[in-house]
């Protein structure tokens, strides 16, 4: 089932198999470089079904670090238009996620440092849905305003229609991992009174907001994704019961795939991590929601992931840390697996 093809709208992935949004932490003001073209392009002469390119920043204050690939400008296009054209070419779907990290961005790049950045580094105010930082090492953000809140639900919108511009077929909303839309989601990081906090219902409103406004720009004929987490793993926090009914709500918003993450908003929750150890919740959403669900989390063998299709956890299952092991993960997979699975024509000596 790995290797069956599946179709959103009227785009038909060539197998189950998706890149998980990986940021690289390589770019200049934004723009792609060669080494996105070489990351991206390798993972889909691997046989990738749907290669998703990494959180890509609607706003320049939504970068996580100052090296962050972005949309938030025109300018930025072209060099997008490149790699979704060669990624193409190689008979995967381009896709791409767009983000703002909210009160998590202005940090360092990982292999350079922990925390946040100062002002001699470039530092620049961060904001989120409330005045409360995600930890001793990040900055204190300011709390949006609900102007600067519609602003964020317009360069959004404003994203995708650049993506569009640059031939991107799929586009992913990240509203995962303790990143903004995330921060309005749980109740432990939104103490907002009015229409966007307290409630579930206005917990969710930036959410649904942003899919609305998304797919109005969107054409119809292509498919819109969502990145939740499923939870905190926080007593209190986010869970699956409120995902669950969000993705109900995204559903009627015209989203078509939830894409099954968990945690990142509580800085030292412990997860249960281990093989497979998120597929559980992407399986509920599924069921309980009837929408279509990614699954991702260590997931790193052919058989593991056939199992989690042919069991119903999920439509598709989504490779991060394995891929950066493996750019043809599918390629030994499928040959695991006895599948059919189209090698690049200038690597066919290599296949048997």
């Amino acid at each position: 089932m790995l290797f069956t093809p599946i179709s959103f709208r009227t785009v038909t992935i060539r197998n189950r198999i998706m890149v998980s949004p990986m940021c690289q932490y390589s770019c200049e003001d934004g723009q792609a470089t060669d080494w996105h073209l070489v990351h991206l392009g390798s993972r889909a002469v691997g046989g990738a079904g749907l290669v998703m390119a990494e959180a890509t920043a609607v706003q320049a204050r939504g970068r996580i670090s100052a090296r962050d690939l972005g949309i938030w400008d025109d300018a930025h296009v072209p060099g997008l238009r490149r790699i979704a054209r060669f990624v193409g070419e190689q008979g995967a779907m381009p896709g791409i996620q767009l983000a703002h990290a909210g009160r998590k961005a202005s940090v360092m790049v990982p292999w350079e440092g922990d925390g946040a950045l100062t002002a001699a580094q470039g530092a620049w105010q961060v904001v989120g849905p409330s005045p409360t930082r995600f930890s001793s090492a990040h900055p204190v953000p300011e709390a949006l305003t609900v102007r600067e809140i519609a602003g964020v639900t317009t360069s959004f919108a404003d994203a995708a229609r650049r993506a569009l511009a640059a031939g991107f077929a799929v586009v992913e909303l990240h509203f995962a991992h303790g990143y903004l839309v995330h921060e309005f989601l749980s109740p432990l990081s939104n103490q907002r009174t009015d229409g966007y906090g307290g409630s579930f219902e206005n917990r969710t409103r930036l959410a649904r907001e942003i899919a609305r406004a998304v797919r109005a720009v969107w054409p119809e004929s292509l498919p819109l994704f969502v990145r939740i987490s499923t939870t905190d793993w926080t007593n209190d926090g986010w869970d699956v019961e409120q995902s669950v009914e969000l993705a109900r709500g995204l559903k009627a918003e015209g989203v078509d795939l939830i894409d099954c993450s968990s945690g990142g908003n509580v800085h030292g929750a412990k997860l249960p991590i281990g093989p497979g150890y998120q597929t559980p919740n992407a399986e509920r959403v599924r069921r309980e929601a009837g929408i279509p669900t990614g699954a991702v989390g260590l997931i790193t063998s052919a058989a593991q992931a056939d199992h989690v299709l042919r069991t119903g956890q999920a439509d598709m299952v989504v490779l991060a840390r394995q891929f950066l092991r493996d750019p043809y993960w599918p390629l030994h997979a499928a040959a695991e697996l006895r599948a059919d699975a189209p090698w690049p024509n200038q690597y066919l000596r290599a296949k048997t």
